[in-house]
């Protein structure tokens, strides 16, 4: 068995897609009637069509789960980070762990959870 993607939930998928990709660099790859997959395995679903196969209330900012992303200029990314999108809300800004990874985390557009690191 083969993990294929991973799939957040979005109030708007046209505005997510220019999110990832400004910040990230991904791209479409299949764009179909509220799903997009984008390069690297992330796809978008619409919170409408996402919520008529749950039948649950979907919560934004739960913190259960994050995506995360390697950059080694975390500066630069931070500071296209902030121009791109001033309005980010940040749960960690830039900081150092103890073994030295420097680390943010910050949530998207939709309250879903996003950590960029330096590799370790």
């Amino acid at each position: 068995m083969k993990l294929k993607n991973i799939l957040i939930v979005v109030e708007d998928i046209e505005k997510s897609k220019q999110f990832y990709h400004d910040l990230f660099g991904l791209d479409v790859v299949l764009d179909n009637d509220g799903n997009m997959i984008l390069t690297e395995g992330l796809v978008l679903q619409d919170k409408k069509v996402w919520g008529k196969f749950l039948e649950k209330e979907i919560i934004p900012k739960s913190n259960s789960c994050e995506l995360y992303f390697e950059e080694s200029d975390i500066e630069a990314f931070i500071e296209k980070l902030e121009n791109l999108y001033p309005s980010v809300q940040y749960v960690n800004r830039l900081m150092t762990h103890s073994w030295g990874q420097k680390v943010s985390r910050f949530y998207d557009l939709d309250g879903n959870l996003i950590e960029v690191g330096t590799p370790m």
